[in-house]
């Protein structure tokens, strides 16, 4: 039941334990009819507008049926994020989504110290018709990318489709696939990366790999190419946690190249003989920023049901920093 009160909408219904055992947030975030995210649903948590049995939820309740479950959604507020007419390199649109390929050194949604310039400032210009499921501030954004990491992001243009995209994701039915180079080389050509990731105790901006409160994190890899001093790999991830590749490959102790967050930049090079320091002052000067880049998507069209798939060729600094590595190595 939906009605309106105070401006506010009310949703009530009574968890009938179909899925019992089942956290409140994790079972709004996959009820499709709601229309509402985990990360939404535990913003209203924290409000208090989130009630079971006439008592305000916490986020880790557990349902185990028959509880009444009341949720109280605000209007949006009224955003002052302003349009802004920045050029977009689309890759894939139709009434339902795009695909944008966004560049290096786009933020992907405003935030602290980034209110300008941005992906969402972008596509605030370029269409009135984007989804509000993630919030006033992050239109129609299913996913992100870090602002160094250049590539594809898929952006919805309605909350239906959204939360169709977002469950694709949580399901891992959405193939996301990286190119990255990293610092050393592994020892194996291909594997499997699985260890959980959770915000660092140390230093609350970054991510670590951590049992404690760690969620599961799965990265697959493939080298594509090895050079005197890097690997480049091909990079599938399974699940989608923040900085997920970063960290899984600093863990291993190959941080990506030119990440100065994770040690990619200058921790990592001090340690290199001298004879090689030249040729990697020289690669970190090409390419000033983290070697990653979202090189293709391939999903399941959330309305029409047929299979998409979109690529992105590199860069042109990531192009440029291989042709310089591929040169010094012959």
């Amino acid at each position: 039941m939906i009605e309106p009160a105070n401006n506010y909408s009310v949703i009530e219904f009574e968890y009938t334990g179909e899925n019992a055992p089942q956290r409140l947030d994790q079972y709004i975030g996959h009820r499709p009819d709601l229309n509402l995210s985990r990360t939404r649903a535990q913003r209203l948590i924290e409000m208090g507008l989130i009630t079971v049995n006439g008592r305000k939820a916490l986020h880790h309740l557990i349902l185990k049926g028959g509880e009444i479950v009341v949720i109280k959604i605000p209007p949006l507020p009224v955003s002052d994020i302003l349009p802004e007419n920045i050029p977009l390199k689309i890759i894939y649109e139709d009434d339902y989504l795009l695909v944008i390929d966004k560049p290096a050194g786009m933020v992907t949604h405003p935030g602290t110290g980034n209110a300008k310039g941005t992906l969402v400032n972008a596509l605030m210009h370029y269409s009135k018709n984007l989804s509000k499921l993630s919030g006033f501030d992050r239109p129609g954004i299913v996913h992100r990318l870090d602002k160094d990491t250049s590539g594809l992001i898929m952006i919805a243009k309605n909350d239906e489709i959204h939360h169709k995209l977002q469950t694709d994701l949580k399901e891992r039915k959405i193939k996301k696939v990286y190119v990255a180079l990293i610092c050393g080389h592994l020892k194996e050509k291909s594997g499997t990366i699985n260890l959980p990731i959770g915000r660092s105790l140390k230093d609350r901006r970054k991510m670590t790999v951590t049992r404690l409160k760690g969620r599961e994190s799965i990265t697959e890899y493939r080298l594509l190419n090895r050079y005197n001093l890097y690997d480049l790999l091909e990079v599938r991830l399974h699940t989608g946690r923040t900085h997920q590749i970063r960290v899984h490959f600093t863990h291993l102790g190959h941080p990506i190249f030119g990440d100065a967050d994770y040690g990619g930049r200058q921790k990592w090079h001090k340690g290199i003989y001298s004879t090689d320091r030249q040729l990697a002052m020289a690669a970190l000067e090409i390419m000033p920023r983290q070697a990653l880049h979202a090189k293709s998507l391939e999903f399941i069209h959330p309305a029409s049901g047929k299979q998409i798939a979109l690529s992105s060729d590199l860069p042109d600094d990531f192009k440029a920093l291989l042709d310089f590595l591929g040169k010094e190595d012959s």
